[in-house]
C-alpha cells in the first residue's frame, strides 16, 4: 500500500525527514481516523508539503507503527514526550497533537528526495493529511 502524507511546511518537517533529524510522524484525533489501523511496516510513504505546492517531493518506507488505545490527555502527552527524540516536534506541533484520544506513531526509514510527482486531488473531495492510495500511480499525473 502506498500513502500520500502531508507534512508541515512551516515546521520544515520534510527537511527534517530528509536529513534524518526526524524519523517519526505523528497523527492523532478524537476518534480512530486515518491512518489509524491502515498503515503497516513495509509500506511506502510519499511526502508532500501542506502549503499548497501540490507535488510529492520525497518518499520513505514505514519501519514501525504504533496505534494507541483510547488515551487520556495526560497519557497522550506522555506518549509524545517519550517519542520526541524521533518526532522532533516544534512547540506548536506538540500542542496540536497533545490531548488527542487516539495517537498513531509511524517510524520511517530510507527517506529520500524524488523527482516531484504531481498528485491528482480531484478524486479526493475532502482532502485529509493522510491518503492511503493503494498505488501511487493511480493518483499521479505523470
Amino acid at each position: 500500500m502506498d500513502h500520500v502524507v502531508y507534512v508541515d511546511a512551516k515546521a520544515k518537517e520534510m527537511d527534517k525527514l530528509l536529513t534524518g533529524e526526524k524519523t517519526m510522524i505523528i497523527r492523532g484525533a478524537t476518534g480512530r481516523k486515518i491512518p489509524y489501523g491502515r498503515v503497516f511496516a513495509g509500506e511506502n510513504l510519499f511526502f508532500i508539503n501542506n502549503n499548497g505546492e501540490g507535488s510529492v517531493k520525497a518518499s520513505g518506507i514505514v519501519k514501525n507503527v504504533f496505534h494507541s488505545d483510547k488515551v487520556t490527555e495526560e497519557e497522550s502527552i506522555k506518549l509524545i514526550e517519550e517519542n520526541q527524540g524521533k518526532l522532533k516536534l516544534t512547540d506548536k506541533e506538540f500542542k496540536r497533537w497533545a490531548g488527542k484520544r487516539y495517537i498513531v506513531f509511524v517510524e520511517v526509514e530510507g527517506v529520500k528526495s524524488i523527482t516531484p510527482i504531481e498528485i491528482d486531488k480531484s478524486q479526493y473531495g475532502n482532502m485529509d493529511d493522510w491518503l492511503p492510495v493503494g498505488d501511487i500511480k493511480t493518483v499521479s499525473r505523470i
